[in-house]
This record gives C-alpha cells, structure tokens and sequence, in this order.
C-alpha cells in the first residue's frame, strides 16, 4: 500500500521520507520523462491495501466488513489522483483483479486505457511470469471466461466473443522484480530475451519486462547497457525486410525476389479487428522450379514471427490451410537473420503431471463432511495457475468438494483465484512470491461415508 506520489489519504507513502524532504513524487518525475522521451505511461494501482485489511489477493476487500465504506472511499480517492494528476495513463494494472466499484472513474478519466485484471479488464495475463506463451496464442476469449476479470492463456479460443489480448510478463532478474545486488547476479542473457521475444510478441502477444531502480533511484549500468543490446538485437533482425505487402485479402499470397534470397523468417499479421480468421497455415519457398514447405502453423493474430533453415529461394508464400471468412493479411514480410540460433525447444504444454503431496484419514468427519487445510507454500514459489485433485483410495466412493478457500500471506484471497472442477481445484496466485510469502488451501469435502485418500497438486502451465 506504499504510495509513490503525493496524497493525504495515507501516513504510508512519500511524503513521510526523507526524499526531497518529503516533497518528493516520483509518479511525477516518471510520468514528465515519459512526456519528455515520447512513452505512453501505465501505472501499476493495486486496490490492496494492508493497513486497512485488505491484503494480497483480497482484491480491495477488507477483512473487517466495517471498514469496507471508508477504505473504498480512500482507495477510489487515490485512483482519482492518480488518473488525474500525471497526464494520460494508457494503462491500468490491478494485479489479481479489483473489487471496489471504480466504474465511473474509469469511463471519465481512463475511458482510452488498457485495463488489466479485475471486471473492467480489457487484457489478460497469460497464467505464468516466464515472459514466454505456449503455442498457438489465441487472443480471443468467449465472455463466461473473460467477466471472472482473471482469465489467462488457458481459456484462449479462436471461436471468442472477445478479444482480450495478451500481455505476457517477465522479470530482468530471473526471477525478481526489485533490485539487490544479489539479484544483478541473476540477470537474464540477451539470448533469454530474445527467446522471450519470439514466444511473445512472435505469437502475437504484449511484451512487459520490468525496469528496476537500485538503492541510489537509478537503474544498474549493466541493466541500461542489456536494455540498449535487446532493442539493437531487435533492430538487426527485423528492422529491414528482404521483401514486403500490405493490406492484402485472400488466402494465398507471395512475395516476390528480384533475385534469388537467402530467408530464414517470415512475419505475418492479421488485420485483428476481425479477429483470428487464418485458423491454420503453412509457409512455402519456391526454388528449383517447385514450391516447398518450410513451416506450419495456427495462431497468427497481431503478430506471428516464423523461423525455419536458412533456404535460397526467389519466392515465398503463405497459404492459409484452414480460416473463418477471408483471410486479411496486414503485413507479410519476409527477413534473412544473419548467423541466427533458434530459440530453445523447451516442451511447454498447459498441462503437467500430477505429483503426490498429501493424504487424509478416515477421522474427523462429522455429518459426512471433513475439513481438510493444505499448505502449498513450498509447492506456489511464483506466480502462476495451479491446479490440486482429491481422490479417494476407495474408487467406489464418490467425493464432493463443498468449500475451497485459498489464503496468501493469511488472507482469504477472492473466490475468483480458486475454482472447483470435480475432484479438482483451479488455483490463480498473480501477486508476487517471497520467500515470506504464504499460500494455504482450506477444504471441505463431503463423501458418502468417511473414507481416506491422497492429494496431488500440478503446475497448470509449465516450461
């Protein structure tokens, strides 16, 4: 509940610190160099706040009820000062989702901005702080899905009502997102970015990679000089096109060489606004009088980057295999990446394997019902989905999970972070994980006669 600017509705923030003899306002001096350097500014406000009782995951509720009218007061006062006082905000991120009604303050002062998480979301968090998708990326969503205000990857569908991009997040410190000068020690490699580069924006996605002041207010010099090699890396590969159309419909189109090329990268994107109309695809190259297949692929949405062997080719082509209406192409462009290294092929699925973590016995149960407390603190080490199943030794016997409550730091976190499927529970922990930080499940189970059984917990999304 730190505040980094200046206000009145709290002693926890700014003004209380020696910084400028408390005069200081760094939401200020960023939202300026913003203004200053041509960058569009979002801000991080989470409705969170624990002197009032309202902790990690709580979404702005407040623990004591009685305190819930005068702490949405304070934090809609806030909001209003923040959205009001720094110029335009493009974005605004809530981070595990907002329950205090901010509707009005959003449609007078943040009518053009992003939202993430919470019921006024307009992007969605991918499920993980990898910095990296599974493939295909759908940025569409059907409506059930996207109103829980914290729907991720997991719930793309190419048939969505909606289109709910996604904005994949990662850390420069691997994986931390403050600063030490331990954590220098875990910087990522330019390689690491650009893998995340691929499996983000390459899919179609927004790339958020954090930026964080050391202990003097300023960002390490090695971090500048990493930031300065990704956008150069960046620039080298995709800066200049061997070749290039836009606004094109149909589902075939080529570019054309001049003269035999050298390729190894095709870019495409769609015009989204129709949403994901090429359902499936593959890329051809024309050499020795014949076409040949050099990839294939679903998703392309905003932004699909390709890569496939270095071929010499005087043609190259993308065929759509399988779409919804008319395929609209806004750009293909085709690139020959110099002394390229493909990024990792790592086996990232949505789905991982079940692991053992737990039992219960036949004892405590009362009217057919037990109650069961899981500590998943050393299992939940980052962000993330999670997922837990119940099952009982005895097969024969059917279970029912009545209740489930997860709590972080000792707070009842939203119900929206925890879902009952079945046997199964769906966990959400979007906050950050300290080696504090605390993440417990309570259970109530109800069988038709006391039974014992294991517990089994999974990473929804894994790499």
């Amino acid at each position: 509940g730190f505040c980094w600017r200046q206000t009145e509705t709290t002693d926890y923030g700014i003004r209380n610190t020696p910084y400028k003899e408390g005069k200081g306002d760094v939401l200020k001096e960023l939202s300026e160099s913003c203004k200053e350097y041509g960058l569009n500014l979002g801000i991080y406000v989470y409705p969170g706040d624990e002197t009032w009782g309202a902790g990690i995951g709580s979404g702005g509720l407040t623990k004591d009820s009685s305190k819930q009218e005068v702490y949405n007061k304070v934090f809609r006062q806030q909001l209003t000062e923040t959205l009001t006082n720094y110029g335009e905000t493009i974005e605004v991120w809530f981070d595990g989702s907002c329950k205090i009604d901010v509707s009005d303050i959003l449609e007078k002062y943040a009518k053009n901005s992003v939202i993430f998480q919470g019921p006024h979301a307009t992007l969605r968090w991918p499920g993980t702080e990898s910095g990296k998708l599974f493939y295909p990326a759908w940025n569409t969503v059907k409506s059930e899905d996207f109103e829980t205000g914290v729907s991720t990857q997991i719930h793309g569908d190419p048939d969505g009502d909606i289109w709910a991009p996604l904005e994949t997040n990662t850390t420069l410190y691997d994986h931390h997102w403050f600063w030490s000068p331990e954590k220098e020690k875990k910087r990522k490699s330019l390689d690491q970015l650009m893998e995340c580069y691929y499996k983000s924006v390459g899919y179609g996605s927004v790339f958020l990679l954090n930026s964080t002041p050391d202990t003097n207010g300023l960002i390490p010099a090695d971090d500048i000089k990493l930031y300065k090699a990704f956008r150069q890396e960046i620039d080298r590969r995709f800066k200049k096109p061997l070749a290039a159309i836009k606004n094109k419909k149909g589902e075939l189109k080529t570019l054309n060489f001049k003269l035999t090329k050298k390729v190894n990268h095709l870019i495409t994107m769609e015009d989204y606004r129709q949403g994901h109309r090429i359902r499936e695809y593959s890329i051809e190259g024309y050499r020795n009088g014949q076409w040949e297949e050099l990839y294939k692929g679903q998703s392309v949405g905003r932004k699909k980057i390709d890569f496939f062997p270095d071929v010499e080719i005087s043609k190259i082509r993308i065929k759509a295999l399988n779409s919804i209406g008319e395929p609209l192409i806004r750009s293909l462009s085709a690139y020959y990446v110099e002394d390229f290294i493909p990024p990792k092929k790592q086996s990232v699925h949505a789905w991982s394997t079940w692991a053992r973590i737990g039992q219960w016995d036949n004892n405590g149960f009362e009217n057919g019902i037990k109650e069961i407390k899981v500590d998943l603190s050393a299992k939940i080490k980052y962000p993330g989905q999670f997922s837990l199943k119940i099952t009982p030794d005895n097969s024969d016997i059917e279970i029912e999970i009545v209740n489930a409550e997860i709590h972080y730091e000792g707070h009842r976190a939203l119900d929206e972070f925890v879902t009952v499927e079945g046997n199964s529970i769906q966990i959400n922990r979007t906050a950050q994980v300290t080696d504090e930080s605390s993440s417990v499940i309570y259970l109530s189970i109800k069988c038709q006669e006391a039974c014992k059984g294991i517990i089994e917990f999974k990473p929804a999304l894994i790499y």
